[in-house]
């Protein structure tokens, strides 16, 4: 898997996290670990969510690019406001602006050095277990190509 691919199934990732964080109010759901169902076309991944931020969450992807794990980290507020996006612990050039619409809904604006490339809609289920994300890649970013994929998350 190449970087550019690892940060955009990272960021698609993100979204769900964020979802789960909206239910933190009342269970704290969100915290701990979730896994992405792999599919032809995406390997699966781990994402840990972690409290911080002053209410908000920090999102921990675990990639596996080249038989290396690397980290994504997103430390958001999810108020909107652009968010970096770290690799190994250094600027990506990649920010997230994730939003808690309601208590089972989020969405992100997603840019590549300040310039939009994507979108993500995530809801989670009733019983708080599964997260759906579809993503919009409006533009390319990083190589990669324009379109529509979903990711399915799994509490573990």
């Amino acid at each position: 898997m190449t970087t550019v691919n690892a940060k955009r199934l990272a960021w698609g990732v993100a979204i769900l996290g964020t979802l789960g964080a909206t239910r933190s109010l009342h269970a704290q759901i969100d915290i701990g670990t979730w896994v992405r169902q792999a599919t032809d076309s995406m390997p699966g991944m781990t994402m840990t969510v972690e409290a911080c931020c002053h209410g908000g969450r920090r999102l921990i992807y675990h990639i596996v690019i080249n038989g290396t794990e690397t980290l994504l980290t997103v430390e958001s507020r999810f108020d909107g406001s652009d968010a970096p996006v770290l690799m190994g612990g250094q600027p990506s050039g990649e920010t997230m602006a994730i939003t808690r619409v309601d208590d089972h809904h989020t969405s992100a604006v997603v840019k590549m050095n300040g310039k939009l490339f994507g979108t993500s809609k995530a809801t989670l289920s009733a019983d708080g277990r599964t997260l759906t994300v579809i993503n919009d890649f409006s533009s390319s970013a990083g190589g990669q190509p324009a379109g529509k994929f979903t990711e399915v998350w799994v509490r573990k």
